[in-house]
């Protein structure tokens, strides 16, 4: 059997070697977080990390991966929604239809983590994912919020919630 190093544990599966790490995580380790969205790394629905970078997994072969190297989902981002990116994304409504948000927030944690104060055009380079919902806005202004170390105040946002409350 093939072994992954996904969240801290070695997992063992059974795949063809052309099989996308994709269907690998969703159907032998059960970790569905991970949405399929294109097939064809556009959309980015299926962005993981792989020793801390963002990586579309639609389209990378479960054979390029070895079991050195640390697959981390959005299941193993935080287990229980504490991560500052997912409190961020919590605080300022940010999912509608919420499909393509663990993409999201997995493409943003690893923007972070090698520029943790990025500018816009930052953002506008590594942040790639499609939102079909359009909350792009909101995405940017999570962003802004974790930089100012989760304080909505100092990262000088207006935005209105739907139960009339302002942040």
């Amino acid at each position: 059997m093939a072994k992954l190093n996904v969240n801290g544990k070695v997992r063992e599966f059974e795949a063809e070697p052309d099989t996308p790490l994709l269907w690998v995580l969703r159907e032998q380790i059960g970790l569905t977080g991970t949405k399929y969205g294109c097939g064809v790394a556009q959309c980015g629905a299926c962005t993981v990390h792989i020793d801390g970078v963002a990586t579309r997994t639609c389209v990378r072969p479960v054979s390029s991966v070895s079991p050195n190297e640390k697959v981390v989902t959005i299941e193993g981002l935080s287990p229980n929604g504490s991560h500052p990116v997912q409190k961020a994304w919590a605080k300022l409504d940010v999912p509608q239809c919420g499909y393509c948000q663990s993409g999201m927030i997995m493409a943003v944690t690893a923007l972070l983590k090698a520029k943790p104060n990025p500018s816009d055009a930052d953002i506008n380079a590594a942040i790639t994912n499609i939102c079909r919902c359009g909350t792009y806005n909101r995405i940017r202004a999570a962003i802004k919020v974790v930089v100012a170390g989760g304080n909505t105040k100092s990262a000088q946002l207006a935005i209105q919630h739907a139960d009339g409350s302002t942040t």
